[in-house]
């Protein structure tokens, strides 16, 4: 007689609504435990999040920095020559090397010689001061992003009728007339000519002294300041192209061209900002590497606070976890049970510290002028992060939970 095997008993499993109900009466018993508990998890995501978003700020700012001197500048410079020449045999830019590179380099919207010339100036009460004269194009102005503080600068119209205009720095018009507005029309004579101020200046970034602005510094007309040398060489030549993307290639060009244009032996330095803006990426790289380092410490340290508070709450509760295995619950259950608070407790503190993480920013953007970056990816890396660690840290109370032998358990008091 042929009989049929009675098929086993599936087991089972327990549903969402019954983890979450676990997970739920379990907080409710240890409220103020897994509250500081979820605390520390909060405060390595929002260290988390801030640390990127301190990177992207720093970034900004030292990419405007840069911007603001003048991101789609290029400038040329003569070196050096053979060694034991003669002060006449040196070979210096001249204003047909920039009209060359006007003509045969593409995207060029603006070009200006730099005669820098050096003169001690009389001003009023009796006041004598060696001051630094720029003789330049209208297009100056332009390519080095500088800021008119009063008055104007001179342009096309007046470089066209040799207008002895001439304009001062914002320091300079301070120390002798009182303020920018009181320079304004005032007289400065040159080597005997009068020039009447029509404007004051400064550099949009401090630049410590670096560029051929000083404190003391007029600036003239090119075709003006010929008058005041005898010789028709330039000191630099700037260049602005249209796109930063055009910035390396012009440069390359630029070299080619001068280079051509002179002695083979000669030296001409073309150089841009580029390089600036390759260390700012480096910098800020750098700086929020190791912030991440020290926020996932953080995080590291909230791990391990849960994995604490977990392995007290399995000594707390080995009567529960007994009485559960009596009424057929399996180890895999039990080790769902205690994983699922874990990483309930992680993604809890994480939610918290990506609203405390992101809400900062938003809110100097509301009560500052200062548009914070904020990164949203780093947000879903903050979750993902927390999620892990409540993973991590969890599996080995769960782990241990679940291989408590229920007669043991039971005799437990």
């Amino acid at each position: 007689m042929l009989t049929t095997a009675k098929p086993k008993p599936s087991r089972r499993k327990p549903a969402l609504e019954e983890v979450v109900n676990f997970i739920f009466d379990t907080f409710r018993r240890n409220r103020v435990r897994f509250v500081l508990t979820g605390i520390g998890m909060a405060i390595g995501t929002a260290s988390l999040i801030l640390v990127v978003t301190i990177g992207m700020t720093g970034k900004q700012y030292l990419l405007r920095q840069i911007q603001s001197i003048g991101a789609n500048e290029i400038w040329a410079e003569y070196q050096s020559g053979p060694p034991h020449i003669t002060d006449a045999a040196f070979d210096f830019l001249t204003l047909e090397d920039m009209q060359a590179v006007r003509t045969r380099v593409p995207g060029i919207v603006a070009a200006t010689p730099v005669v820098i010339l050096r003169e001690r100036i009389a001003f009023p009460e009796g006041k004598e001061r060696d001051i630094s004269i720029l003789g330049v194009h209208s297009d100056y102005w332009i390519i080095r992003n500088l800021v008119a503080v009063s008055g104007r600068f001179f342009d096309a119209q007046d470089e066209g009728v040799r207008s002895k205009a001439c304009v001062i720095t914002q320091t300079m018009a301070q120390q002798i007339y009182g303020s920018p507005d009181a320079a304004i029309g005032r007289i400065v004579k040159l080597s005997g000519l009068p020039f009447t101020v029509i404007g004051t200046f400064k550099e949009r970034v401090d630049t410590l002294g670096q560029t051929e602005v000083e404190d003391d510094t007029m600036v003239i007309p090119y075709a003006v300041s010929r008058y005041l040398s005898d010789s028709a060489n330039v000191k630099m030549l700037y260049f602005s192209v249209a796109s930063p993307s055009m910035v390396v290639a012009a440069t390359a060009q630029i070299k080619d061209i001068i280079g051509s244009r002179h002695r083979a032996e000669s030296v001409y330095n073309v150089e841009n900002l580029s390089q600036l803006v390759v260390l700012a990426n480096q910098v800020t790289k750098t700086l929020t590497l190791i912030l991440l380092t020290v926020a996932a410490v953080t995080l590291l340290v909230g791990g391990v606070g849960i994995m604490n508070i977990m392995l007290v709450t399995v000594s707390a509760r080995v009567r529960e976890i007994g009485i559960r295995k009596a009424v057929g619950a399996t180890s895999s259950d039990i080790q769902l049970q205690f994983l699922s608070e874990a990483v309930a407790i992680s993604i809890g503190g994480g939610l918290i510290g990506v609203i405390a993480g992101c809400g900062i920013p938003f809110s100097l953007r509301l009560i500052t002028e200062y548009q914070i970056p904020v990164s949203g990816l780093s947000a879903i890396v903050g979750i993902v992060v927390s999620s892990l660690v409540g993973v991590l840290f969890g599996t080995f109370p769960a782990m241990r939970a679940a291989k408590l032998d229920p007669v043991e358990i039971l005799r437990y008091e």
